[in-house]
């Protein structure tokens, strides 16, 4: 099976359902393994924010992706509609902040899809096969993989209301089930939450013409498109969500309560079970062995080519390293921390300026030779860029740190870090470094 695109450009406008920011989207053709990727053409610089679980940036009520202020609310049904089409690479340029709403469901952005069609490319299309299941639970929403040869989702919901009560639907997921059983299916929402979700600064576009509304005595809406639409509607959510792993999957997903929150994290689940980086083509190499082994670099060597100690070595232990390239390391934090006792004792904060620390500390790594060999040389922190501080990290967290390199030269070099915990952006930042030769 082959790669997909759009077979040339194609738009659609609207209103956003959470913004009400009038928009136009673009679909344009992308070549083979450049994936799902956002480009905000309002913007002076253009930013290009890639459809990855590593660019959300918030599930409040949908789905949204950024990179800096730059962001695009409500991607989720745009992507569930590259889903059901087989689509793997596709440029969608939009002319604000969210992708219109039309009628709640997927059809906009399919329909847009099948009046030009799509291009089959000349590279084989790239899966997530699952074969040994992975299981996510949270409170009472329950996801899980199991292995299948095919995309299967089967979902429960459970409302306290006579319009929904409980419903249940399973589909294999291919382009036909998708058009005529998912992407009409509307997005929900109850009256009684309105009003509330609007002095949120939610849902300024919505009205009974963009979504499915449920009052006390029943639905507000004409009538439904299917008996069973707020299950389907849900189908269609976990869909667009899961594609943020930037692959389709092959398996067979069953889902309990699901909203957008659990859907990320699932999916971050499922990555975290099945990936590999490969970061040359921009994507993800996934395979079935979990993400377990020696370190790169263990403490020991570590501080044969870093020169910091007690209190202050910040890193223990490198996963993984190329020099010159990328390195990924962990710092553990604990209550014992020193800097604990004074920042704060009786609400431990890990104070940013160390985190910013441990990110350097990583970072340097990636000036040593082939297995971190020491090679007379130390990197010495000069300068710092866009630096954003996004959650708190507290005793019992795992920092895990990410750099890759921007710029070289013979005596200086600037790095991108970013510090996870949990999968979630703690800090990120651009750093110099001056490079210095250490007599022996």
């Amino acid at each position: 099976m082959k790669q997909r695109t759009i077979a040339e450009p194609a738009s659609y406008s609207g209103v956003g359902l959470h913004t009400g920011s009038l928009t136009t989207v673009t679909f344009k053709p992308a070549p083979p393994d450049s994936g799902i990727v956002f480009v905000r053409t309002d913007l002076e610089d253009r930013p290009v924010i890639p459809a990855t679980l590593d660019h959300v940036v918030d599930v409040s009520r949908g789905t949204t992706i950024g990179i800096g202020a730059a962001t695009v609310h409500t991607i989720e049904h745009a992507m569930a509609a590259f889903v059901g089409m087989g689509i793997d690479n596709v440029v969608v340029e939009v002319d604000a902040d969210e992708i219109p709403n039309g009628d709640g469901s997927a059809m906009p952005a399919l329909n847009t899809i099948l009046k030009v069609g799509v291009l089959e490319q000349d590279r084989d299309k790239l899966f997530i096969t699952v074969d040994h299941p992975v299981y996510y639970r949270k409170d009472d929403v329950t996801l899980s993989i199991l292995p299948s040869d095919e995309l299967r989702v089967t979902m429960t919901i459970a409302y306290d209301h006579k319009a929904i009560g409980t419903q249940y639907a399973s589909f294999v997921i291919n382009e036909d089930t998708f058009r005529n059983e998912i992407a009409p299916a509307r997005t929900f929402c109850f009256l009684r939450e309105v009003k509330m979700l609007q002095e949120a600064g939610l849902i300024q576009g919505g009205s009974l013409e963009s979504a499915v509304v449920i009052g006390d005595d029943g639905i507000l809406n004409d009538e439904l498109h299917f008996p069973d639409e707020f299950v389907r509607h849900k189908i269609l959510d976990l869909l667009g969500d899961t594609y943020l792993l930037g692959r389709p999957l092959k398996g067979h997903i069953i889902g309990v309560k699901c909203g957008h929150e659990k859907n990320v994290m699932f999916s971050k689940q499922i990555k975290k079970v099945y990936m590999s980086g490969r970061p040359e083509a921009g994507l993800l190499d996934y395979k079935v062995t979990p993400r377990r082994g020696a370190p790169a670099l263990d403490v020991n060597k570590i501080m044969k080519i870093l020169p910091h100690r007690y209190p202050f070595l910040l890193v223990d232990r490198i996963l993984s390293f190329e020099p010159m390239k990328s390195v990924v390391g962990i710092k553990n934090v604990t209550v014992n921390e020193p800097f604990f006792q004074g920042h704060w004792p009786d609400v431990p904060v890990m104070p940013g300026v160390l985190i910013i620390e441990a990110m350097a500390q990583v970072s340097s790594v990636l000036i040593f030779g082939e297995n971190g060999e020491p090679n007379g040389q130390l990197a010495f922190f000069t300068g710092i860029e866009k630096a954003r501080f996004r959650h708190t990290v507290v005793p019992g967290d795992q920092l895990v740190i990410k750099a890759e390199m921007v710029h070289f030269r013979h005596n200086a070099c600037k790095i991108k870090a970013t510090a996870l915990v949990d999968d979630v952006v703690a800090a990120e930042a651009v750093m110099s470094f001056g490079l210095m030769q250490i007599e022996e």
